[in-house]
């Protein structure tokens, strides 16, 4: 279903005075102009906001992705990789009480990112040419340059629930990634112009029971990068979705519902992503599965990682034929 959407150009506060959502700011953006700091600060909506950075990179031989989360009245720290020639994960996490142990700008670029508990630590600093990602923990260590290329769009979308409960979201697919990563003392390259990072920036205010569907992924096909947004669940009915295409850089906004198709039996069988201006098939080779119940805190997440082809329709209405662009699409629901 095709939805009416604004593009916003112009700075813009995601909430008023009273931590309300303003309504100015409901709308998209191809660069971050929301200011966000209205978000965890004081007591406005107190146990509702969450304020997160999650970023996953993928290579030729590994995935690796961390978070750094505030939900107010606990900070998440975690870290995941991915051996694809093995299927081995390794995994590391953090849970402080409170969020005392994750510091998060009010807005995205406005100061480090930084969470630190126990023996897991992650550090996200702006650096030249791009996002510097470092994280260290038993076994693993991680330093990778998220390269900005000079005029390099992301898709930035709010997702209006109510006047009180809203999100921000920047979803920043198809950066150039390089570096390494150390997995018991063992150098792994993250090889420039086989390597990629997305970034999921939230600030917002939440219901307790959500569920949601995202699906990215970055490469190259055709002589062009391909970046692909894709979104569900969640931004049903609000009038507002996280759909775009990215190529070589410059974004094409999809202003549709889409419909998902896939086996919640089976994650590992195809899925299915399509529309009037999308259609897409994505192939996964890992599910990373995890279930917390703990009473009043749920979190049940499948998120695949695969190769998605297919096409998107680009501003102009032109299909943007692809194949093989690595990446993932997850099923989540969280009571939180």
């Amino acid at each position: 279903m095709r939805v009416t959407e604004r593009e916003i150009t112009a700075p813009v506060s995601l909430t008023t005075p009273d931590g309300r959502l303003n309504p100015a700011a409901v709308g998209w953006t191809r660069v971050p102009l929301h200011r966000t700091d209205g978000i965890g600060r004081g007591r406005h909506g107190w146990g509702r906001n969450k304020r997160w950075e999650y970023w996953a990179v993928t290579t030729p031989t590994h995935i690796v992705a961390f978070t750094v989360a505030d939900i107010d009245y606990a900070a998440l720290h975690e870290l995941w990789v991915l051996d694809r020639a093995t299927g081995t994960e390794t995994a590391r996490s953090a849970l402080g009480v409170l969020g005392g142990s994750a510091q998060l700008p009010g807005t995205l670029g406005d100061g480090p990112v930084r969470g630190r508990k126990g023996d897991l630590a992650i550090a996200v600093d702006e650096a030249d040419g791009g996002t510097r990602l470092r994280v260290v923990a038993p076994g693993v260590r991680v330093d990778i340059l998220a390269e900005r290329p000079p005029g390099h769009e992301c898709l930035g979308v709010v997702v209006p629930w109510s006047e009180r409960l809203f999100q921000y979201t920047v979803k920043d697919v198809a950066r150039p990634a390089r570096g390494a990563l150390w997995l018991d003392g063992r150098r792994v390259d993250v090889p420039a112009g086989e390597s990629w990072a997305v970034l999921d920036h939230g600030r917002g205010r939440w219901p307790y029971d959500v569920a949601w569907n995202w699906g990215a992924g970055s490469g190259v096909s055709g002589g062009r990068v391909i970046g692909v947004q894709v979104g569900g669940k969640w931004t049903d009915g609000t009038g507002s979705v996280e759909n775009a295409l990215v190529v070589d850089g410059r974004l094409h906004k999809i202003s549709e519902e889409l419909a998902w198709e896939y086996d919640t039996t089976d994650y590992l069988r195809p899925w299915r992503v399509r529309g009037e201006t999308v259609d897409l098939a994505f192939e996964p080779f890992h599910d990373r599965r995890a279930r917390t119940d703990l009473g009043v805190i749920m979190a049940h997440t499948d998120q695949c990682f695969g190769h998605w082809s297919g096409w998107m329709a680009d501003s102009a209405g032109e299909r943007v034929e692809f194949a093989g662009i690595l990446g993932w699409a997850e099923d989540v629901h969280n009571r939180w």
